[in-house]
């Protein structure tokens, strides 16, 4: 099996610049780079087909190599049903961003970038960590323990034996 050549740098060009624009603070260009990278995505599942062939009805004259995958056909089709429902739920965050604040950019948050600048040690987070730190009684040890119930001559029902 041999791959297209022209489907693999359409593929590679829309990653590209899909990538390029998801990077972008627009969220119009954010939905514009996911439908690239979504249909990039889309080609790299037609790429891994293979060779057009047979439509894929079982016949006994015909031998198994010529039909043709069915499975990277259903990935497509559920691929086009999770990207339009992506484009839609971003299309809802544009539009609600647009009629609360007349712009479709993120701005940078104050806190975030306070939050950033701040040295990344934290003295309970990164504190030397005892080597035991279970908090169960060791198995020899519990059996001197007061209130200990082995050796104190219980049966099977937790009455004392007498």
């Amino acid at each position: 099996m041999s791959v297209n050549i022209t489907l693999l740098l359409i593929m590679g060009a829309l990653y590209a610049a899909g990538i390029y624009l998801v990077m972008e603070r627009s969220l119009t260009r954010v939905v514009l780079g996911l439908a690239m990278m979504t249909n990039a995505t889309n080609i790299l599942l037609l790429a891994t087909g293979g060779f057009q062939g047979l439509a894929p009805l079982f016949s006994a004259e015909i031998p198994p190599e010529d039909y043709n995958d069915p499975l990277p056909q259903a990935f497509i089709l559920t691929s086009i049903v999770i990207s339009f429902s992506v484009t839609a739920f971003m299309l809802g965050i544009i539009y609600r961003s647009w009629v609360l604040g007349r712009q479709d950019e993120v701005q940078d948050d104050i806190e975030d970038r306070r939050v950033a600048s701040q040295s990344s040690y934290d003295a309970e987070d990164d504190a030397d960590v005892p080597e035991d730190t279970t908090e169960f009684t060791p198995a020899d040890e519990a059996e001197e323990a007061p209130g200990s119930q082995r050796g104190q001559g219980t049966g099977s029902t937790g009455e004392a034996k007498r």
